[in-house]
């Protein structure tokens, strides 16, 4: 399934202009969040270099070096002639054992830390979103919730489940948030294939959706807070069983 195209509000965050950091790298760090978390499709083609350049802010041979570091890293190729260009080229091997051996990688207590942080902020752009977000700020967050329960495999369903949290920061009309969640869903939303993996899991995944969804659109927003805490919290409290699961058998 390819992703639908991000909100404007969305895709501004991913072109909005850099921070004061090293430009090669904050360029990479940027456009490869945003492929790593599907909200650039795979073969989507990104802008020219010179306008692509102007949306970062940053000098086009800034751009050139940035670009041809993710295409060492395989998640963007570049076409000549005519219809050519760069396009992505979105990661596949999302599941196995290299996430298995990446959520080891971590701690429970670092997983706990992650689910506070990452509740905290999708609480806090969920109430926002409530309060300000008109209808058809919600339409892209509710192409996700549809996609979702279409999808058929937890790589998918992870995908869908990161574009609709950032969907979500984007609709509380926030550059900032967009941008954060952006940024802590390429910690941790590879790893949330892991947490989709069992089908009781992707049904219950799915009514918190709706019921976030029906918080947002009737401008309820502590309650759309509350249910985007407890989403969050749902979702790391199986990576952490699994995690602790993962410890206890036998290595080979």
């Amino acid at each position: 399934m390819n992703p639908q195209p991000l909100s404007s509000a969305a895709r501004r965050a991913v072109f909005a202009p850099l921070a004061a950091e090293p430009r090669v790298d904050a360029v990479v760090r940027r456009l490869g969040d945003a492929i790593a978390l599907g909200l650039l499709g795979d073969g989507e083609q990104l802008p020219g270099e010179g306008e692509l350049s102007r949306q970062l802010g940053v000098a086009t041979v800034t751009l050139r070096e940035a670009l041809a570091v993710l295409r060492h890293q395989g998640l963007v190729g570049t076409r000549r002639g005519r219809g050519g260009g760069t396009f992505v080229r979105a990661p596949a091997d999302l599941l196995g054992e290299r996430l298995r051996a990446r959520l080891l990688a971590h701690t429970t207590d670092e997983l706990r830390d992650l689910a506070d942080h990452w509740a905290a902020l999708a609480g806090a752009a969920a109430r926002l979103a409530a309060e300000r977000a008109a209808s058809p700020d919600l339409e892209a967050p509710r192409r996700s919730l549809l996609d979702f329960a279409a999808a058929e495999d937890p790589a998918a369903m992870s995908r869908i489940d990161r574009r609709f949290h950032v969907e979500i920061a984007a609709a509380a009309q926030s550059a900032r948030l967009t941008r954060e969640e952006i940024r802590l869903q390429t910690e941790i939303g590879p790893l949330l294939c892991l947490a989709f993996n069992r089908p009781e899991a992707r049904r219950e995944a799915d009514a918190q959706h709706r019921a976030l969804l029906g918080a947002l659109a009737s401008g309820r927003g502590e309650q759309a807070r509350l249910l985007a805490e407890q989403h969050v919290h749902f979702a790391l409290r199986r990576l952490i069983e699994q995690r602790v699961d993962g410890t206890r058998r036998p290595q080979v």
